[in-house]
């Protein structure tokens, strides 16, 4: 018997049916060419990730200058009662001379129905710590800035590669066609590296993180040239217009030109940005009750901002410290890292809280952190770097701390050790590149799959490394 007439099918009805097939195939060939062209002339429009995804954005909070994880989120007892003393076997190499166990002058406190300890520095991070996921376990390369904060923005320590926030926007694109896909904030100027910490490498130019520096309050310096006050808004349309049929023209006769097509399509970013950029930057917009939770300064401000652009749609928003390393401290860590983390607590916690009343921290990852942590042995004097005092921390990218909340994190757990100082992560310990294989786990993403091909080699943000920490996802 013929296969159609198992199915019950006649003749005529299987003829119908298979046209209609090819029909549909056809249209769905169609669409999917219609699919690619539009990714091709706005590679940012939203794009589905791997597989269903539990973080949608991400806020990425760096302390650039590496802050001290053994005064912060990392309690040590044996620390505190043997400070003075040599360590047994001596220190580990770091960048400079070391001397004896220098104990933390902050008291640490249990918090939340987890009582999970925190320093006194971060009570008000602390009030959300059953929220939070605090990696104790990190580590990196080499003890030094540049390489660190390559490693842990890009995940290479010496060549140009993609930043996070750009491959994040590579396979996601993004919500809102009006603002940037991925925003980095720092006040005052850049951190060390500069630009090269929210680069896009060899992704096209429009997955580069677009700058800012939060220290401006008026949008006309926040957002340079974000309005016109000669032409109108249909001119420039016409101008921008009669631009891209140039362009087009231009881009035509030439076989592959990336440059210009960043150029074009962040001309087109821009004019649609004069829409909306003015109002998500704009934080008097927020009822007083708001202003008052996240506090004052340039902090405050930043973060608050950062709330209203994920909500907006912006996938990455990084806020760093301040321009340098402003928590790279040689000498008197007492003072500087309180006065850092007195300017950066309160609206910390406050981000925490706002997200989660709005119903958002569940799909936004919140990441805390800086590119390695700090010595638990006091660094020795030495001239020209830190007066000759012997009350500071060298760097330590042997073991640190980064936590994570939100986004599908587990919340109130403590991943991992160091040892019984704090100077080497030593249970259950985690890389940079796990660090970012976990991330892109979270935001829908096999980090051995989202890969683009330059040069001929398929690249990825992990390189050859990472895996995914299961630990610490709900």
């Amino acid at each position: 018997m013929n296969a159609y007439n198992n199915c019950g099918l006649s003749r005529r009805e299987l003829l119908c049916r298979s046209g209609m097939g090819f029909a549909s195939l056809a249209l769905a060939d169609l669409m999917h060419g219609e699919a690619v062209a539009d990714s091709v002339a706005n590679p940012l429009l939203p794009k589905p990730p791997q597989f269903p995804a539990k973080a949608k954005r991400v806020i990425h909070l760096f302390m650039n200058g590496g802050p001290s994880h053994v005064d912060t989120f990392d309690p040590k007892p044996e620390l505190q009662k043997r400070s003075g003393q040599p360590l047994d076997g001596g220190n580990l190499k770091t960048e400079r001379p070391t001397g004896a166990l220098m104990g933390s002058p902050f008291k640490f406190q249990r918090y939340g129905e987890s009582g999970i300890e925190v320093s006194e520095l971060f009570k008000e991070t602390a009030k959300s710590i059953d929220d939070i996921a605090v990696i104790r376990s990190m580590h990196a390369n080499v003890p030094n800035h540049e390489p660190s904060l390559m490693l842990m923005n890009t995940g290479e320590s010496r060549l140009i590669r993609p930043s996070v926030g750009s491959w994040m926007t590579y396979g996601l694109g993004t919500e809102n066609q009006n603002l940037p896909a991925f925003v980095s904030m720092c006040p005052g100027g850049y951190p060390i590296k500069g630009a090269q910490n929210w680069q896009s490498g060899f992704l096209p130019g429009i997955y580069q993180g677009t700058y800012v520096d939060s220290n401006n309050t008026r949008i006309e310096k926040l957002i340079e040239n974000i309005n016109n006050f000669r032409v109108s808004r249909d001119d420039q349309r016409q101008q921008l217009d009669l631009l891209n049929q140039l362009n087009g023209i231009h881009r035509s006769t030439r076989t592959s030109e990336p440059k210009l097509e960043s150029r074009i399509q962040s001309f087109e970013l821009a004019y649609r940005m004069q829409s909306d950029a003015a109002e998500a930057f704009d934080i008097n917009r927020e009822p007083q009750h708001i202003l008052d939770m996240y506090g004052k300064g340039v902090h405050a401000r930043q973060t608050l901002i950062a709330r209203r652009l994920v909500e907006r749609g912006v996938r990455y928003v990084q806020l760093w410290h301040g321009a340098g390393q402003p928590w790279d401290n040689h000498d008197d860590l007492e003072a500087r890292h309180r006065d850092l983390a007195g300017q950066c607590d309160q609206a910390i916690g406050a981000l925490l809280r706002d997200l989660k009343q709005r119903d958002m921290l569940k799909d936004t990852l919140v990441i805390w952190g800086g590119e390695f942590g700090r010595t638990p042995v006091v660094e020795m004097p030495k001239e020209g770097t830190n007066q000759g005092k012997m009350n500071g921390r060298d760097h330590n990218h042997h073991g640190f701390t980064v936590w994570m909340a939100g986004g599908g994190v587990k919340g109130g757990y403590v991943h991992g050790s160091t040892d019984e100082f704090g100077f080497k992560a030593v249970e259950n310990r985690v890389h940079v590149h796990d660090l970012h294989a976990t991330m892109l786990h979270l935001l829908g993403f096999d980090h051995k799959k989202l890969t683009y091909r330059y040069a001929g080699r398929d690249f990825r943000l992990t390189d050859v490394h990472g895996r995914v920490v299961d630990e610490l996802i709900a």
